[in-house]
């Protein structure tokens, strides 16, 4: 017996199967475990302890989101993503082949959950920018101005402990300031596009909050 299979049968009484996203193949310690549909996320986290989304950023933070308004968040969660991405930086993750060990065999805690105000949840990195040119407003984080008037874009990120995220001015050439870390980002401007791990949403708004969700999410890693 190999040491992928020693570890999946060590693991098959935890109930775990793998949420396999488009374009992606299964890792070898994760083969021959069930696939569950990522179309009914909410079905496969009723069905199994442990859930391993094998994908990008995206896929992960389409997974907590649908855990998050189903109120599943008890549901223990593997990620493996094919390189390093902003969510295995701000959660420390393997990639690759050791991601997906570590996603049988690591330990599991509970991690801050961020979200937005439109009940979206992010896996590694949002944005606002300007609607057209600058991002012209003024954001808080917790009781901290992180700006206030024109700026090029802000990003913001989730990390593994309280108070749960961190935020900062970016420029066209990089960091402009500090790291400023709090429970809540939010921004009032006269118009934003909000991007969130790479998707951007369809529309410009005026107001946007990311904040820490009450309850945390399971991460294993």
């Amino acid at each position: 017996m190999t040491g992928d299979e020693r570890l999946r049968e060590e693991h098959a009484a935890v109930d775990v199967a793998v949420l396999l996203f488009a374009g992606r193949s299964v890792p070898g310690p994760l083969r021959g475990l069930p696939l569950a549909s990522v179309d009914d996320v909410e079905g496969a986290a009723g069905d199994y302890r442990r859930l391993v989304v094998v994908g990008s950023d995206a896929d992960l933070a389409a997974v907590l989101t649908a855990l998050l308004r189903a109120d599943m968040l008890d549901v223990e969660i593997g990620f493996v993503s094919d390189r390093r991405s902003p969510a295995t930086g701000a959660y420390r993750l393997a990639a690759g082949r050791r991601g997906a060990r570590r996603a049988l065999r690591g330990t599991v805690r509970r991690v801050p959950l961020i979200r937005d105000d439109s009940g979206h949840a992010i896996a590694g990195t949002a944005m606002w920018r300007g609607a057209e040119g600058l991002l012209h407003g003024e954001a808080v984080v917790d009781d901290t101005t992180l700006f206030d008037g024109d700026v090029a874009w802000v990003r913001i990120e989730p990390i593994a402990a309280v108070p749960g995220l961190r935020a900062a001015v970016v420029t066209a050439r990089g960091m402009s300031g500090r790291w400023v870390t709090g429970r809540a980002a939010q921004l009032g401007t006269t118009g934003a596009v909000v991007s969130r791990d790479g998707v951007a949403a369809e529309r410009p708004v005026r107001r946007s909050t990311f904040y820490r969700n009450v309850k945390g999410w399971l991460l294993v890693g």
